[in-house]
């Protein structure tokens, strides 16, 4: 059986609430010899059995498996994995012949803190956030090909940049089943290039579908720009909208590169398109009054509540340069991927922004991350994406 960890007097209250983090300071003593990434069992003040977990070292000590007194096993994975595939096929965004492009597993919103599974088309990446996940990565891919069936060929594995670094594992990302050179998604019948080599969190950013196809229906006869484009994906949906210009912009070279591949995927040869490779406050600062709907799509600027201060600052400066440059009556889509800034924060520096540009806005959509990133109830702290879709006098 596994080893204990044993906690404070009152600390079991969040767990039995059904919280998946047991923090650092909630632990009165442990057993000798436990290894970052071991399984542990938890045990109250009273000696009651509370959660099985993986242990890490760092703020958030214990991530919880299951709050049943069970052994973590292949048949663990498979039964949690199965169950993240049913609800997918349940809400049709799995096995959909004009979608094969979703998040199969979302780390406490499925009941698997620490892991990420995106598929994209017959390769499914995956990528631990804790040196737990990374230690039963063989096993977690031999549930996945099980339950996938014939949905999937490849596994990639992908958290070279996700592992704790003090945990020196060395990791390397690669397949660890099957291999492929196709790296071609279909997202709502569009075409994309996945990086799951180099590319940011698995490859694509497959949070934004839902956002991407309603910005579809509002750019028909509009001039859209793509702030922080990455991958494109904005601007491939404006262009099937059939906006009259579409402009992206991102300061990485290979961005760029990767935009421009995937509308020629899609629109081949069509001159609405163009890409530069920028900085974003400049490019703002130097196109006034040009478009009548902006994407502001930032890479997140707080990472750790320690920045929460500046990333506020930084939201408040972006969204005043959009509302200053926006055409009147035109349309702004604007984003936080930051965990660390909730709703009300990111609403309240967006609002501070209109005004300090004096313009007149309306909201039309408030956005937040699509049914394949599900929240689980008892962990809030998993709804991270916000968006606004504002309509600008």
């Amino acid at each position: 059986m596994y080893k204990q960890i044993f906690l404070k007097r009152g600390k079991e209250e969040s767990l039995e609430r059904f919280h998946p983090w047991i923090f650092s300071g909630a632990i009165h003593h442990m057993d000798e010899g436990i290894e970052e990434g071991d399984f542990v069992r938890v045990i109250s003040s009273a000696g009651k059995f509370i959660a099985v977990g993986h242990f890490q070292i760092g703020s958030i000590a214990v991530r919880v498996l299951s709050f049943r007194d069970i052994v973590i096993d292949g048949e663990f994975w498979k039964e949690r994995l199965k169950s993240a595939l049913e609800m997918r096929i349940s809400i049709g965004i799995a096995d959909n012949p004009q979608n094969n492009t979703y998040r199969l597993v979302h780390g406490e919103g499925d009941n698997l803190p620490g892991l990420v599974i995106d598929c994209y088309g017959e390769t499914a990446v995956m990528q631990a956030h804790s040196v737990g996940m990374h230690v039963c990565r063989e096993q977690i891919c031999n549930a996945l090909v099980d339950v996938m069936g014939n949905r999937i060929k490849n596994v990639y594995y992908k958290s070279e940049t996700t592992l704790p670094y003090k945990a020196e594992l060395n990791q390397e990302n690669g397949f660890i089943y099957g291999s492929t050179d196709n790296n071609v998604a279909v997202e709502h019948g569009l075409k994309f290039h996945v990086d799951w080599l180099k590319g940011q969190k698995t490859g694509f950013f497959v949070d934004q579908r839902e956002n991407r196809q309603l910005l579809e229906r509002y750019a028909k006869g509009k001039s859209v720009l793509n702030m922080f484009c990455y991958t494109g994906g904005f601007s491939v949906y404006a262009m099937r909208g059939e906006a009259k210009l579409v402009h992206s912009v991102d300061s990485s070279a290979k961005a760029i590169e990767l935009t421009n591949d995937n509308i020629e995927l899609n629109f081949p040869g069509d001159k609405r398109h163009e890409a530069f490779c920028e900085d974003a406050f400049k490019y703002l600062d130097a196109n006034d009054n040009k478009y009548d709907l902006i994407v502001l799509d930032p890479p997140a600027f707080a990472k750790h509540r320690s920045a929460l201060r500046n990333a506020l600052k930084g939201y408040t400066r972006l969204n005043y340069k959009g509302f200053q440059r926006i055409r009147q009556g035109g349309i702004l889509f604007t984003f936080s991927c930051s965990q660390a800034v909730n709703k009300e924060q990111f609403r309240a520096a967006v609002f501070t922004a209109a005004a300090q540009a004096k313009r007149k806005v309306r909201i039309l959509h408030q956005l937040h991350q699509p049914a394949d990133h599900p929240i689980n109830i008892y962990h809030p702290e998993g709804e991270y994406l916000k968006g606004l879709v504002l309509y600008v006098e």
